[in-house]
């Protein structure tokens, strides 16, 4: 019995659940050796990253079960499935696949969040480090090698008449520099 049945539905961008692993829960169910609780594996809609899987299995996870009256229940994620122990299908229904999709998009909202805030510190950093080497720019260009008393006009280069400006021209042409000949 490997068939997946859809709980719900959420964006792309949010985690959540989209439906239980009906071939992971027990064979005995809806008879009369059915299991009053047991460990139900439901599908992420996406792949959790680290940083969400690390929200989902702290503190705040437990306590948000605790909150909403559901302390028995153990969640651990194994790949692409969250594993939901000490539960059944009517307690999942009846309630708590609510709680744990709130849960999942309140870490989405967190994670992004924190993305989106490391990478305006990112852009501002680039922005504040483009204006620094701009200004360092500016200032060796400020740089004038002259000697004292000279001004600095006196360092341009002479003018040029027309056959040492069509020496440098053929120069160009054969990859030569004009300012180490003479």
């Amino acid at each position: 019995m490997k068939t997946q049945t859809r709980t719900s539905g959420s964006d792309a961008a949010t985690l959540g659940l989209g439906s239980v692993l009906v071939g992971s829960l027990p064979a005995a169910l809806l008879t009369d050796e059915s299991p009053d609780r047991y460990t139900v594996e439901a599908v992420f809609t996406r792949r959790p990253d680290r940083d969400e899987v690390v929200q989902i299995l702290d503190n705040q996870t437990r306590d948000a079960l605790t909150r909403a009256g559901y302390p028995t229940v153990e969640i651990t994620v194994s790949d692409r499935r969250l594993e939901i122990a000490n539960t059944n299908l009517e307690e999942l229904r009846d309630g708590l696949a609510t709680v744990l999709a709130e849960r999942l998009a309140a870490i989405s909202d967190s994670v992004r969040a924190g993305r989106d805030e490391a990478a305006a510190r990112s852009h501002d950093a680039a922005a504040t480090e483009h204006l620094r080497a701009a200004a360092v720019v500016e200032l060796a260009g400020s740089v004038a090698f002259h000697r004292s008393g000279e001004s600095a006009t006196a360092t341009t280069l002479p003018r040029l008449d027309a056959d040492e400006q069509a020496q440098i021209e053929e120069w160009n042409d054969d990859g030569g520099d004009a300012r180490t000949s003479s």
